[in-house]
């Protein structure tokens, strides 16, 4: 089965496979967001962080590879009564605008593999503009004991060093360590090992 046809079988059921509610992390730096901004929600699923953003008053972009998740991701927007311009992308492919966004939202991306994830890295800090803010949340290696949520493959989570490495040319980066509870929906359940950023550029 390919990355697709697996994430459409996942997306595919009646439920969230995530919740609807935004994420912890996200929902927690909802301070630092402004009315009005444009903001990207990159591999958004089914919508809730997007969504979330939207109902800040942001205008929000978002996209995701599979059909099914989009079809949720609009059909969520629709019953929270918010405007949500989704599209249908992959990642790999995807023409990353110029210095367009004042946010990047990157949620839980990490079926990435090293060489693709500095790819989308690298595209991330392209897209965002100057003094703009990023938002990353990601499992640490230590998750794989966990089994609760992420990837199997040890190479695709994330460390301090990893982060500090990839963004050491923002202006401003706070990243923390720590092990929580994560409750969202069944594709993440249970105490995980997670890592945060939060940057400007």
């Amino acid at each position: 089965m390919s990355e697709f046809e697996r994430w459409e079988a996942r997306f595919s059921a009646p439920d969230y496979v995530f919740g609807k509610a935004p994420n912890a992390f996200l929902k927690s730096h909802a301070h630092l967001l402004k009315r009005g901004q444009k903001a990207l929600a990159i591999a958004d699923g089914e919508g809730r962080n997007g969504v979330y953003l939207a109902e800040q008053g942001l205008d929000v972009h978002t996209f995701d590879f599979s059909p099914k998740a989009v079809a949720k991701a609009q059909a969520l927007a629709r019953e929270r009564g918010v405007k949500l311009h989704t599209e249908l992308a992959d990642l790999a492919t995807w023409n990353w605008p110029t210095a367009s966004f004042d946010v990047v939202v990157a949620i839980f991306f990490q079926f990435a593999d090293p060489p693709f994830r500095q790819q989308i890295f690298s595209n991330i800090k392209k897209t965002l503009k100057g003094g703009g803010l990023l938002l990353i949340e990601g499992y640490r290696p230590e998750q794989i004991g966990y089994k609760t949520g992420g990837p199997s493959q040890v190479e695709n989570l994330y460390t301090r060093k990893l982060l500090e490495d990839e963004f050491k040319d923002f202006v401003s980066l706070e990243i923390k360590e720590y092990d929580s509870v994560v409750d969202e929906g069944a594709g993440h359940k249970g105490m995980s090992a997670l890592i945060d950023l939060v940057g400007r550029k």
